[in-house]
């Protein structure tokens, strides 16, 4: 059995973490919820966005704009969406059995330190990586987004699509592969952007005359890039609110653990002692005998 002074010590290393469990499990919840509302924020956006694209859908070549043109993928470009840092359970492990199951020629541009350690030591194709705050500023997203829409126009990619972790809720995080570019038509295309604005789409069904200035066209090709960057935006936030919300898991299971912990430590050092206590009692009652 282990000294009381050992245990004593264990004890308090105990104490020490479940208290900065503690406060990690509260910082984690008060980013989550943060991250949750700027991702709700960005709904009316899109419920817009969409009906612009509807009005537009009718009266446009489709064929014109590089991103509705259907090639042959050569070359995948992926978006890998992973954290900064640890403690967050197998979140960013869950994404990386994603990234190995792709066996076709593909080059990524990563967000966050751990997927960029990841592909780095895994000695795949890493164009580029990017950093991102927990505020996820919509600037740090739009470089990484203008980066992938550069490479897809010069052909040095074939799609766009992005790996990151979808929210669903609190205890659940989702790994999702998801393509971006490019795009089937305009008309699916504005049906899921109305699914994710939580809307239904009747914009199709509108016969009003509508001028467009410059053009239509002009109109949909300066629309489209708006698209990428929000969308790369919203998929941002997801993976940042899935992030803070696998850590909050995370820290609380590690502070329950700390706690039980501490229990059967307690009764230990108790038994200890009592044993202790027993023992010298012992050996004063047999010194008396003895004398």
């Amino acid at each position: 059995m282990a000294s009381t002074r050992d245990i004593r010590r264990r004890i308090k290393s105990v104490k020490n973490t479940r208290q900065i469990t503690k406060a990690m499990e509260l910082v984690a919840a008060s980013k989550m919820k943060k991250a949750q509302q700027s991702a709700l924020a960005g709904r009316p956006y899109a419920q817009l966005m969409a009906s612009m694209l509807a009005a537009l859908a009718p009266r446009v070549d489709e064929s014109l704009h590089p991103f509705l043109i259907k090639r042959e993928v050569k070359t995948r470009g992926i978006l890998l969406i992973s954290t900064d840092k640890g403690l967050c359970g197998p979140l960013n492990s869950n994404l990386f059995k994603l990234v190995t199951e792709i066996k076709t020629p593909a080059k990524f541009v990563v967000i966050g330190r751990k997927g960029t350690q990841f592909i780095a030591r895994t000695k795949r194709d890493l164009l580029a990586d990017f950093p991102l705050t927990d505020r996820v500023g919509f600037v740090e997203v739009r470089s990484a987004a203008e980066f992938m829409v550069k490479l897809f126009l010069e052909g040095t990619i074939d799609t766009v699509e992005v790996i990151y972790s979808r929210f669903r809720n609190t205890l659940v995080q989702e790994p999702t592969l998801r393509p971006v570019l490019p795009l089937d038509n305009l008309r699916q295309f504005v049906e899921s952007l109305h699914a994710h604005a939580g809307s239904v789409a009747n914009e199709f069904d509108d016969k009003r005359d509508m001028l467009f200035e410059p053009s239509a066209q002009e109109v949909l090709n300066a629309l489209l890039p708006f698209y990428v960057n929000r969308h790369l935006y919203q998929l941002a936030l997801s993976a940042k609110a899935s992030e803070h919300s696998a850590r909050m898991v995370a820290m609380k299971t590690a502070k329950d653990n700390a706690t039980k912990l501490l229990g059967d430590l307690t009764l230990e050092y108790n038994k200890a002692r009592q044993a202790a206590i027993t023992q010298e009692i012992l050996e004063i009652a047999a010194a008396s005998f003895a004398a």
